[in-house]
């Protein structure tokens, strides 16, 4: 394999561009190992003394979703890196900084996860949430590790709008990127709240799930999509920024009022529940409006692009996000439904078809942008990304159906008959719909599995370079070429 072939080297690459490559780098590795610990969760649900006094299933699930928020979060800022100088014209502001905070980032996650495997719990006192581990969902980093973090984003917050400052000029995409970059810094320290009564800590616990990992993620993933599109498929700059701006404002308004189908649980009033429950579904519609205009611009070319697998993966995100976050979101969050789909695998379902539909897909479309920039093709159209397309979203398919049916089989054996009493949940754990769902689970991750590793051939091997057509069009990518 040449060297100018790999994904990871290149010689007419931005410095930020060689970054995003180490982040996107990072990422897919953190993402192997989010499938690993994924699929020995999944069989714990199938043999429960596995591994006893070895390896607690807590620890298999928190690595399995800590590690989920991690390498998204690593390949959202590897594709803002990668686009950041394109966008601008110049080299990313402060590169020096976020070079070195890249290697804190990565030893601080490091540590992080040898302190799962090894250590795994302690005392509960302040030794344990400083040094091992906080105990709450989503953050059970130690607080160390989470000032690290902080410090990382505030990093990445600085090179993006000093970044802007010295290029004297902001497009619309660059101003929504850089006013996002409060929130994301700002919602981001209800990581250290630690409030004693539990109704109280688990409202601002939702607020950073919801407002930090969802929300703002969603204005990052729309920003990274805008770029995808005029980078692939020549998508006027107009289109993308007024989706854009509509999707800002869903967040703003829909995403705060869409927390409330939590709320009930935790001792709010009852019309939280219909509110969050409606409002919570609106947010990957600007998204999928985008793309779908964007499909709509292209018939002028006939959706010739210069690059079928990230075309294929932007549209997936779309699609799948409108499903996966936005109709299973609804479809479990309202309230005549949530009753009892609420702590199910039903919610297992929702999760796992959302993250994927809304962030998987567009860091894997910027993968191959990626692989076709440092290749130096001008095409890349190739047959074998296909495998790693197609056993991905079978294996998440099907796990998300898998999923689905066992969690409906709680919610109907164990809540709506039983009552969600422990015996109801004992009688719903043996019911062989339950089972036959988590052994269609397992099976199934085991798919997505060798999808993720024909996904990694396919980035790693090198592409013949392949000459454009000429009856494509000659100007596709308008990065930093048009007025915001």
């Amino acid at each position: 394999m040449a060297q100018d072939q790999t994904l990871f080297r290149s010689a007419t690459l931005y410095r930020s561009q060689r970054l995003g490559l180490k982040y996107l780098t990072a990422a897919v590795v953190l993402f192997g190992a989010m499938i690993l610990f994924g699929f020995l969760a999944s069989l714990y649900y199938l043999f429960p003394g596995m591994l006893y006094g070895v390896f607690d299933f807590s620890m298999a699930k928190t690595v399995h979703i800590d590690g989920l928020v991690i390498w998204i979060l690593m390949g959202l800022m590897g594709a803002i890196y990668w686009y950041l100088p394109k966008e601008l014209g110049r080299e990313v502001a402060g590169i020096r900084a976020a070079e070195i905070f890249f290697w804190v980032f990565c030893i601080a996650v490091a540590l992080v996860i040898l302190t799962f495997l090894f250590v795994q719990t302690g005392k509960a006192d302040f030794f344990t949430l400083w040094f091992i581990q906080q105990g709450r969902k989503y953050v059970e980093a130690p607080i160390w590790a989470a000032i690290g973090i902080t410090l990382v984003m505030s990093v990445f917050a600085y090179n993006i709008i000093m970044t802007c400052v010295k290029a004297r000029k902001v497009t619309g995409i660059m101003w929504v990127l850089a006013l996002d970059m409060v929130p994301l810094i700002g919602v981001y320290l209800d990581a250290f709240s630690h409030d004693r009564n539990m109704s109280t800590d688990l409202y601002w616990w939702w607020w950073l799930v919801h407002m930090w990992v969802e929300s703002t993620w969603e204005v990052l993933i729309g920003v990274i999509m805008a770029w995808v599109l005029m980078d692939v498929m020549g998508t006027s700059r107009k289109i993308v920024e007024t989706w854009l701006y509509i999707e800002v404002m869903l967040v703003l308004g829909a995403g705060i009022l869409g927390l409330g189908h939590h709320y009930f649980w935790i001792g709010t009033p009852e019309y939280w529940l219909s509110i969050g429950g409606f409002f919570s579904a609106l947010e990957p519609l600007p998204l999928l409006g985008m793309v779908v205009h964007a499909i709509y611009d292209a018939g002028e070319h006939r959706l010739k692009t210069r690059n079928r697998p990230a075309y294929i993966w932007i549209t997936t995100e779309a699609m799948l996000n409108f499903i996966g976050a936005g109709i299973f979101g609804f479809m479990m969050t309202l309230p005549q439904i949530n009753l009892f789909s609420h702590g199910t695998q039903w919610t297992a379902s929702h999760g796992h078809f959302a993250f994927y539909g809304a962030y998987v897909c567009g860091i894997i479309a910027v993968l191959y942008i990626a692989k076709q920039k440092v290749s130096g093709t001008q095409l890349l159209d190739h047959k074998r990304w296909y495998w790693g397309y197609g056993l991905l979203n079978l294996g998440m398919v099907g796990m998300v159906t898998s999923l689905l049916l066992a969690g409906m089989a709680q919610a109907f054996f164990e809540r709506a008959m039983g009552g969600s009493t422990l015996m109801a949940y004992t009688v719903a754990s043996e019911n062989p719909w339950y089972v036959s769902g988590l052994w269609a689970r397992s099976g199934f991750g085991a798919v997505f599995a060798l999808g993720y590793i024909m996904l990694v051939y396919d980035l790693l091997t090198a592409v013949k370079k392949v000459p454009m057509p000429a009856d494509y069009p000659v100007e596709v990518h308008r990065l930093g070429t048009e007025a915001a």
